[in-house]
């Protein structure tokens, strides 16, 4: 897997905000507060260790450490990755970890999703915890494994908009945060590269509800182009 890129793309604060702007209107950006302790289950042995690189490197650009545990909770960065929602429902102590999984579990098969994200927070506001639910559907099994990596954990790195990278999104937030180069590699586009590393600046807060923030993080990357 390649390294993400962190060459800086010009982004605009409109831009950035369009990234943390919630369905509701509301502005939410929100970053880890500790070390991530991943655990990942339903894949293969080969599987793991390219998910596991990539939350690596996703850190790595974050400035995050990656611990085999969280003193407090084990594991606090879980992604799962199934072949049908139902599997989920048949996961021993799930439903302890995620209160109303059958009522979720019957929404997201309702809805055809392929994938879905519960956080978890901390009294500051902090991310704590984030479950990644996958469903192996066509689609994802026609995705580079590489690329279903680097995409799960750029998604769990910050609390992007519930519309960032998708269809609903305008403007660059509607745009895959992922690359091909013409070599074939996967890699993380430059200005996603650029506000999750301006996003971990120690001097920023670990949440912001106001969306002068991403005047802030456009700041930051003006200032490393």
């Amino acid at each position: 897997m390649a390294t993400p890129q962190i060459t800086p793309d010009p982004l605009s604060a409109d831009d950035i905000a369009g990234y943390f702007t919630r369905s509701d209107g509301t502005f939410l950006c929100a970053r880890w507060g500790r070390p991530l302790a991943p655990v990942v289950f339903g894949v293969t042995e080969e599987s793991l260790g390219t998910i596991k690189g990539a939350i690596e490197a996703v850190a790595s650009l974050a400035g995050l450490d990656v611990a085999e545990t969280d003193p407090e909770i084990g594991a606090n960065l879980m992604l799962f990755f199934v072949r049908d929602w139902g599997e989920l429902t048949e996961t021993p102590g799930l439903d302890r970890l995620i209160p109303g999984l059958a009522p979720l579990v019957a929404r997201l098969d309702r809805a055809e999703a392929n994938q879905y994200r519960v956080f978890r927070f901390d009294e500051g506001g902090a991310i704590r915890a984030c479950f990644a639910f996958v469903r192996m559907d066509a689609h994802m099994q026609a995705a580079p494994a590489d690329a279903l990596a680097l995409t799960q954990a750029v998604q769990a790195i910050l609390l992007w908009s519930d519309r960032a990278f998708s269809a609903e999104a305008e403007g660059r937030a509607a745009e895959p945060p992922l690359a091909r180069t013409p070599e074939g590699q996967t890699v993380l586009r430059p200005g996603i590269a650029s506000v999750i590393r301006a996003a971990y600046d120690p001097v920023l807060p670990d949440v912001a509800r106001d969306p002068v923030h991403a005047l802030r993080l456009e700041a930051r990357l003006r200032r490393a182009s």
